[in-house]
């Protein structure tokens, strides 16, 4: 196995593994090491069917199914990521971190992708949320530490999808401004556009000041972000406690199309 850096700090390729054949534990713990190490892995030329790509994602952690797609199929944790010239929208065109609007957010996400544009595009952005908050003055992390954000499913999958919610709506839950990641210990900066709606205990103008201006701290950084190109049957997973990400959607009128399988965490987002 090789590992090849993406950009200093964020995302790897990791070379010679079959993710369709059980990982032996040393190929697991060397995979698990350089998911914690590098937080966004890029496998290339894998052939996954729905079954062997849920058997890896498992031995990380139990799956999780879309709050937008809870409907009784064959594969309910495998999320259809499919974007045509009649799409209305692509998913996660916008900086987010998947589903923060859960009580238990999922640790990490898996994307399998099949099909690129034959024009080229598609890429996705994957930003250091490590990074982000490092980057910040010690004033301003003093500042964000203790506050609290509420983090609305009904924002996304209403306001830009136009889904009808669910009985009893869509998840809507409270995480800490700024967490720790529960494995490295490392501060993380844990908001974002896609889900945030507000922080608690402030004014409304002040809530939208602060939170505007970390979200254009991440969209206006670039050393925060590292580029992952697309290629047919390549899976790319992002540690969702430490990163967002941004589905460029520059393709039209081609196609892409993906799986994918999410990961629930062990633990809710902790100061």
């Amino acid at each position: 196995m090789d590992i090849l850096p993406i950009t200093p700090h964020l995302g790897a390729e990791v070379i010679g593994v079959d993710l369709s054949q059980p990982l032996s534990n040393e190929d697991f713990s060397a995979v698990h090491q350089a998911f914690l190490d590098w937080s966004v892995l890029v496998f290339r030329d894998q052939q996954l069917d729905k079954d062997q790509h849920k058997n890896f994602a498992r031995k990380f952690g139990k799956l999780h199914v879309h709050p937008m797609y809870k409907q009784r199929t064959e594969h309910p944790e495998v999320l259809i990521v499919k974007t045509t010239a009649d799409s209305a929208y692509t998913a996660g065109d916008g900086w987010h971190t998947d589903v923060t609007c859960d009580e238990f957010p999922p640790m990490g996400s898996m994307l399998y992708v099949t099909e690129t544009p034959e024009c080229g595009g598609g890429d996705t952005l994957f930003a250091d949320m490590y990074l982000a908050y490092d980057l910040l003055s010690d004033e301003m992390k003093r500042m964000l530490e203790g506050l609290t954000a509420v983090h609305d499913g009904a924002i996304p999958y209403v306001g830009s999808y136009k889904s009808v919610p669910p009985e009893g709506g869509y998840p809507r839950n409270e995480h800490p401004v700024v967490v720790t990641h529960p494995e490295t210990q490392r501060k993380v900066l844990y908001v974002n556009s896609g889900f945030t709606s507000h922080i608690k205990g402030l004014k409304p103008n002040e809530s939208r000041a602060i939170l505007e201006m970390l979200y254009r701290h991440i969209s206006a950084t670039p050393r925060l972000v590292a580029r992952v190109q697309w290629q047919p049957n390549t899976l790319t997973f992002w540690d969702n406690r430490c990163t967002q990400h941004h589905a460029v959607w520059d393709y039209y009128p081609h196609s892409r199309y993906g799986e994918r399988v999410s990961i629930i965490a062990d633990t809710r987002p902790a100061a």
